[in-house]
């Protein structure tokens, strides 16, 4: 039997992953879904590809220390996602209220979608494959709905801040440079 697995590498620490069979594979469209957001707004994904490359991140709580820090670090960061064309957007199976709570509590400029039942993190591979906390990881979607990169860190929240402006910024360069 062959195993299917995906390399993920994030150039500036050096760390390589290995998932085993990736739901999701860079290069690939970005499966479509539609969530409620923590405005308690139904919001598809489609829509905001169509305006924008789009940081999509699993986290796994809500108010928890970690998550809370990666989301002001994507927070203060807010700004220079926006000037590379991105929109940053969040996923957990809190419930709409915790997010709105989350949201005011934290002052977060962006949107927050409840994925309760956990499809959506079915969908995209951001399971637990050992134990109750749910992957911490982030997906970097450009306009086209292609997946450009994958970045999976439970503990390095910052990290994920740091490599989607990275693969962002390239992207834009990348489009400057066509241009």
């Amino acid at each position: 039997m062959i195993k299917a697995f995906q390399i993920i590498y994030h150039k500036r620490s050096g760390c390589r992953y290995k998932i085993m069979n990736p739901k999701i594979i860079v290069g690939e469209k970005a499966p479509d879904f539609t969530l409620i957001s923590h405005s308690g707004k139904k919001v598809r994904l489609l829509d905001l590809i169509n305006k924008k490359n789009i940081v999509l991140y699993f986290y796994p709580k809500d108010d928890s220390v970690g998550c809370t820090r990666e989301a002001c670090a994507f927070r203060n960061n807010y700004q220079i996602f926006k000037n590379v064309g991105a929109e940053v957007v969040g996923v957990s199976s809190d419930d709409v209220k915790t997010h709105r709570n989350f949201v005011s509590k934290y002052n977060l400029p962006f949107v927050l979608l409840s994925d309760e039942e956990k499809k959506i993190r079915k969908l995209y591979g951001a399971t637990s494959r050992i134990g109750l906390i749910p992957v911490r990881i982030t997906y970097i979607i450009d306009k086209k709905g292609i997946v450009r990169n994958i970045f999976k860190s439970q503990l390095k929240t910052k990290k994920h801040v740091d490599n989607a402006i990275e693969v962002l910024e390239n992207i834009q360069k990348n489009l400057e440079d066509v241009s």
